[in-house]
């Protein structure tokens, strides 16, 4: 049944409506724990078990159950933010025995190929997983990533990175040299992340739909100047190369200035689109 309040203004429903109290860890989500000294620890909580840090000893007990965004104290009486890890976050903190696509990188990635929930990506060169894990969030439960690699310790590597985080289910992992082609057709987008894309470029036309988003990374510009020529050749078009640096400042109101490092040259971004060859 349907109750309607006659007669109360609603500033005043809403001051008598019942506030909904602070979100609170529960086990088995991640968090994240940061120190006064900004280091930082990512860890899934479980009941029953410790986490030492250089500051003390944490009780997952202790974390579970508490507000996000409140502080938790070692047993030396050191506190830790307890806060929910952003994916730039799980990145970083990502076990890795290769170079990742770095965050900057990778949400650039997301949104110039137009990925987004429900589409269907190809990505060869999985590595640790880390363009896996953004590319994964990204399509959700209803799309699909198809992620080929051709090292098996690398494969068992990922797996493992994305099982931790729950995303494994919307991954389809194949062990296969792409250069004998792949299984899917009429895909959304297509990000090679390998040595010498030139040499796959019609294995990527094929599996692409019309018009579909092609991508790679690629360190030198020796590498970007020959991947454009053959993208001339294999019927791609809107070929654009970019470079993202990003800078960071130290956020000290009475101190603003740049960082002295930043993450600055990572590779060149190159993107292109299937076009329809004559015939086709």
């Amino acid at each position: 049944m349907r109750h309607i309040v006659l007669g109360v203004s609603p500033l005043v429903f809403r001051l008598l409506t019942p506030k909904k109290g602070p979100r609170r860890a529960e086990v088995n989500e991640l968090a994240l724990l940061v120190g006064r000294d900004r280091k930082s620890f990512i860890l899934r909580l479980e009941q029953g078990v410790e986490y030492h840090t250089h500051r003390g000893v944490i009780r997952h007990d202790d974390l579970i159950g508490a507000a996000w965004g409140s502080q938790a104290p070692t047993h030396l009486g050191h506190p830790f933010l307890l806060l929910r890890p952003s994916t730039d976050d799980i990145v970083r903190d990502l076990k890795r025995t290769t170079q990742i696509i770095y965050p900057k990188d990778a949400g650039y990635i997301l949104m110039r190929m137009a990925i987004t929930s429900g589409c269907r990506v190809i990505e060869a060169g999985t590595g640790s997983g880390a363009l896996t894990i953004v590319l994964a969030q990204a399509v959700g439960p209803k799309g699909r990533v198809y992620s080929y690699e051709v090292r098996p310790e690398m494969q068992r590597l990922a797996r493992e990175n994305l099982k931790g985080l729950g995303l494994g289910k919307n991954v389809e992992f194949k062990e296969r040299d792409i250069a004998e082609g792949f299984d899917e057709t009429d895909v959304d987008a297509l990000f090679l992340d390998v040595q010498t894309p030139w040499d796959y470029l019609e294995q990527v036309h094929g599996a692409l739909a019309g018009g579909g988003f092609f991508g790679c990374l690629l360190p030198t510009t020796n590498q970007v100047t020959r991947v454009l020529a053959a993208l001339h050749e294999s019927g791609f078009g809107l070929m654009q190369v970019e470079e993202l640096l990003l800078r960071p400042y130290k956020a000290v109101p009475a101190r603003l200035r740049p960082m002295d490092r930043m993450v600055a040259h990572t590779g060149y971004l190159i993107f292109a689109r299937a076009i329809v060859k004559d015939g086709e």
